[in-house]
């Protein structure tokens, strides 16, 4: 079935964000929006006709604001912005990020508060549509006043100069930008006053990847239930952690709801009935027994950080804005007002606590990793048939270990440290692009830390056959084999471990009707 297209304006959850990043979702100006679009650039014409002072529309930007700008210039100005400010360096964003980071730029300029003319979101739209994607270094934010540096190279894009390349190429191959244009039949456009700023100021980037990340931390939360359960069952644990009448006396709602997750993906199964009478082992490790306290905390985190982006995601972050001026004002029917919607720091806090969560949950699996391969009683040593001879999970363990302690590096706030810039106008940044590039890198190293636990235990519930675990874990096991066979010995992990990190992070796992 065809999605409908989103038209430019509407506010917009997450996953429907993740869809317009990943293409499957096309983008439209209505008619309506872009009426308000038209009508409040007439009204910022007027005000440049009277010759009226305006940041960053006539004047210099930063520092430099008080340079004041006149005639011909007004239009070069806009373009040299454009040009100075393009100075990213690092890998270039995937053609998920650069498409979303497209998108929500267009997305917010079509709320009319940013002056320009509807041409300009027109072209973003063809980009987003027709499959261009910018060449947009990741590196050169501080997240204030917005992110400068990776819009620079998406507006060069829009006036023909930079790199671009076409989505869904088997080759990635950057070209210049006009030979991309040309192809798609694409017009560069020329910016008007005000035109290059609204392009770069505000949080366009931050929202984008760590956005985007956010909403593969929820599937690989969700993939971490599951594969938390599979190893109580593999280690023949007790459900009994999970019971709702201990977590209605500490009623924190992610706590709750684990805790009832949990208890449903166990719920049924033939090897926790065949040792719960005769279970000799009163309590669980931590890692086992407290994932409702633990995941629960790392799913307030989540439900706090979605709010904080959904709310960004329908912010404008740009600066000046134009917005409607004070009743019985007679000169014009709009104010050109200077403030501080570019600065990232909502989200970079959410990025931040966000990638301290993930870590704590990717920690928490590796020592759930531990218990499967040492557990000697319940296990054969490090899950292998032929102790000794074969080495079974004894290095997917140290794996483990190594991406576990890289996400410690990587979970220091980036929030925590400004450096002033532009000589000391813009004296305290966000540093959320950093927030949130750490953060995808940490959800990468989990869902690897997730892939290994998963097919171990898997491995574990399979040495208790012929007796089968719940109805959930037994699909989940049968979807894993079919990407990851059944170990018949000591065999290549790297391969094994990306493909399943990969299944985690598109969804694969999650039960039907998620």
């Amino acid at each position: 079935m065809k999605m409908k297209k989103f038209e430019l304006g509407d506010s917009l959850l997450i996953n429907d964000f993740s869809l317009i990043a990943e293409g499957k979702r096309k983008v439209v100006l209505s008619g309506v929006s872009k009426k308000k679009v038209l009508k409040t650039r007439k009204e910022l014409d007027k005000l440049l006709k009277q010759d009226k002072t305006m940041y960053g529309i006539n004047t210099g930007f930063g520092e430099l604001a008080s340079a004041r700008i006149t005639g011909a210039n007004l239009k070069k100005l806009q373009v040299n912005l454009i040009r100075s400010h393009s100075c990213g360096v690092g890998e270039p964003l995937s053609a998920k990020e650069a498409r979303g980071l497209m998108f929500v730029r267009a997305n917010e300029l079509s709320r009319a508060h940013s002056g320009v003319r509807p041409i300009v979101i027109e072209t973003l739209v063809q980009f987003i549509n027709k499959g261009l994607i910018p060449y947009i270094p990741c590196k050169g934010s501080v997240g204030a006043s917005g992110d400068l540096a990776p819009s620079a190279h998406m507006a060069l894009c829009l006036i023909g100069e930079g790199k671009a390349r076409l989505a869904g190429s088997k080759k990635i191959e950057w070209l210049p930008t006009a030979k991309i244009l040309k192809k798609l039949n694409i017009k560069a456009i020329e910016l008007c006053e005000k035109e290059g700023l609204a392009l770069i100021n505000g949080t366009q980037a931050m929202q984008s990847v760590g956005g985007l990340a956010l909403y593969d931390a929820l599937k690989l939360f969700e993939a971490t239930l599951i594969t938390g359960a599979m190893t109580v069952e593999a280690l023949k644990g007790t459900d009994d952690a999970f019971d709702e009448r201990i977590h209605y006396l500490k009623p924190h709602r992610g706590q709750l709801f684990v805790a009832s997750k949990l208890k449903k993906l166990l719920a049924h199964s033939a090897i926790r009935a065949s040792h719960k009478i005769d279970d000799k082992r009163v309590q669980d490790p931590y890692s086992l027994r407290c994932m409702p306290q633990v995941l629960g905390a790392v799913r307030d985190s989540l439900e706090y950080a979605f709010n904080v982006v959904e709310t960004e995601l329908a912010s404008v972050t740009d600066n000046p804005v134009i917005v409607d001026a004070v009743k019985n004002k007679k000169t014009s029917p709009i104010d050109v007002l200077s403030g501080g919607n570019f600065h990232g720091q909502a989200i970079a806090f959410a990025f931040d606590f966000m990638g301290i969560s993930i870590t704590a949950m990717g920690n928490m699996s590796e020592r759930r990793i531990a218990q499967l391969v040492s557990d000697f009683e319940i296990q054969p040593p490090f899950l292998t048939k032929n102790p000794g001879l074969e080495s079974g999970f004894m290095i997917a363990h140290v794996t483990a270990a190594a991406l576990a302690n890289e996400n410690k590096i990587f979970s220091h706030s980036a929030s925590s440290d400004s450096i002033p810039t532009s000589a000391n106008k813009e004296d305290f940044v966000s540093m959320g692009m950093t927030a949130a590039l750490k953060l995808k890198e940490i959800i990468k190293n989990v869902s690897r830390i997730t892939a290994i636990e998963l097919m171990a235990a898997a491995q574990g519930v399979e040495f208790h056959r012929p007796l089968k675990s719940s109805a959930f874990l037994e699909e989940a096991i049968m979807k894993l084999r079919k990407i990851s066979p059944a170990f018949k010995g000591d065999e290549v992990f790297s391969d094994r471990i990306e493909r399943v990190a990969e299944a985690i992070l598109d969804g694969y796992f999650l039960p039907r009707g998620n």
